[in-house]
């Protein structure tokens, strides 16, 4: 179970995954070795997936933000597969959900602009049988975050 140390440490990678063990170490009051152990328990128990560098979309030529509703008469395991490894070979699209309620799946695609976006969609309905696909584009992203809220849950 997660304690209010790990929940520090959490805290702090989720601001900065560069920070050195002595710096996570020194902002929760643990020696090195033990926030190192600490660490190392938290990747093994799988509560932290990766660490990676967040990169900034507008200098990428990604600077558009689309989300597409899809809406499928299928509903077999073969065909969901089949989505979603047409949507999965799609290096645009980076958020993937099926959805309860009026839409089936919802995406989130990163494009340089309309055209790019087109092509995104064409090579979609090519690979796969949809009812309605239909597209939302962002005009300004207000709030962006990768983080987690914690706590989330903490051992008494």
């Amino acid at each position: 179970m997660i304690d209010k140390i790990d929940m520090a440490i959490l805290a702090q990678l989720q601001t900065d995954a560069d920070l050195s063990v002595a710096e996570i170490a020194a902002r929760v009051n643990l020696s090195q070795n033990a926030c190192w152990r600490r660490i190392r328990r938290l990747e093994e128990e799988g509560i932290i997936l990766r660490r990676v560098a967040l990169l900034d979309p507008e200098k990428l030529e990604a600077g558009m933000t689309v989300f597409v509703s899809v809406r499928t008469a299928e509903h077999s395991a073969a065909w969901l597969d089949e989505f979603a490894r047409a949507v999965s070979d799609m290096p645009e699209v980076v958020e993937f959900y099926r959805m309860a309620g009026e839409i089936d799946y919802l995406l989130k695609i990163r494009v340089a602009d309309i055209k790019a976006y087109d092509r995104v969609y064409k090579r979609l309905i090519d690979r796969v049988r949809l009812v309605d696909v239909s597209a939302a584009f962002a005009m300004e992203e207000i709030k962006h975050s990768t983080a987690i809220p914690l706590p989330c849950r903490i051992a008494p």
